[in-house]
């Protein structure tokens, strides 16, 4: 387990609008919400979607703008699928968007390219009712792995991890790995405000610098299915280095409070801007 955060009472941690039983229930099976970036991804989706588990409670599926029927193919596969159009580009700007619209007890983080394996969930939503907070992918853990990751790319996210771990006193075994999960406790203090690639090591620093209980599970990477990858090495790399430094200089904001209208507990919620 990672940080250094103290014990959180379980009544903290879910939204108090909960009633004793509804706590057990979230506690022990969470209302999970898959959050799914995707762009030009139609190919993919039948792919990812028959490994989702048949007992998430959404999809929010968070499209930029795609020109090759994503979204028809998506509500093909999954007719309850909520559609979110993103408000500007970039896989940070998507799961701002997608966070938003999310009703769940407990949201992940998984991509549209076939890369990350959906039946993993159930290892990720088990650490967070096990105690975590937020449950972090790791490939180079025990039982994890990759077949997708470059020389190139391991070296940089071995450097990144290494100076995140000394700047912040975490133990990220892999920190430029985005298929994480965590408690919708958890979102007040993430505050994604960057568009890019680089939103998978700002979250996984402010979660740290919360307090947060954090614990690493081993997660396998596959090779994307169809499509080229939209990141860049080197200039994602740069962009990632420059949010490790820039989180040293801002100040940790007060995290703002959850009133009991927005503990998301009925399904009686107003859909977020941008739902479609």
């Amino acid at each position: 387990m990672l940080g250094q955060a103290e014990e959180i009472p379980t009544d903290a941690r879910i939204p108090s609008r909960y009633s004793p039983a509804e706590l057990t229930t979230a506690m022990t099976a969470p209302r999970v919400s898959v959050v799914v970036p995707t762009l030009n991804e139609s190919r993919n989706l039948p792919h990812v979607f028959a490994k989702l588990p048949s007992w998430i409670y959404e999809v929010v599926l968070v499209d930029g703008n795609s020109t090759d029927g994503t979204v028809e193919i998506a509500r093909q596969l999954f007719p309850d699928v909520r559609i979110v159009g993103q408000t500007r580009r970039g896989k940070g700007n998507a799961l701002a968007c997608g966070f938003e619209a999310c009703r769940g007890d407990v949201i992940v983080m998984l991509d549209a390219d076939g890369s990350a394996n959906p039946e993993e969930i159930e290892i990720f939503v088990d650490a967070l009712v096990e105690g975590a907070d937020f449950a972090k992918g790791s490939r180079f853990l025990e039982g994890g792995g990759s077949s997708d990751i470059t020389l190139t790319r391991r070296l940089g996210n071995w450097f990144l991890s290494t100076l995140v771990n000394a700047l912040y006193g975490t133990a990220y075994s892999d920190l430029c790995y985005g298929y994480n999960a965590f408690w919708r406790h958890c979102l007040p203090h993430i505050e994604i405000d960057c568009d890019g690639f680089e939103v998978e090591t700002l979250i996984n620093i402010r979660v740290a610098r919360a307090g947060l209980r954090i614990t690493e599970v081993p997660s396998f990477e596959e090779d994307r299915i169809y499509g080229e990858s939209n990141l860049r090495t080197f200039r994602d790399g740069f962009r990632v280095l420059r949010t490790i430094l820039r989180e040293r200089r801002r100040r940790q904001p007060r995290p703002r409070l959850v009133s009991a209208d927005e503990a998301v507990i009925s399904d009686s919620v107003a859909p977020a801007e941008g739902l479609v």
